[in-house]
């Protein structure tokens, strides 16, 4: 397996934590932690971002 495809999920792990911590800080203090939030997105995006960018480098290969 290549390492890429480790990191590309390990978003979605660091996304799941974000937002993890976001709903207990919500349910301990009754405020939403905007900066957990903003993480969370982030890495959603990351990994969707990497997939795709992985995705044409893989097609580009193939290519030549």
């Amino acid at each position: 397996m290549k390492y890429y495809k480790i990191f590309q999920y390990a978003y979605l792990v660091l996304a799941a934590l974000f937002i993890y911590d976001a709903i207990d800080k919500y349910t301990v203090n009754g405020e939403l932690s905007y900066t957990s939030v903003l993480f969370a997105a982030l890495a959603v995006f990351m990994f969707f971002f990497r997939k795709r960018f992985n995705q044409k480098f893989k097609d580009g290969d193939n290519s030549k």
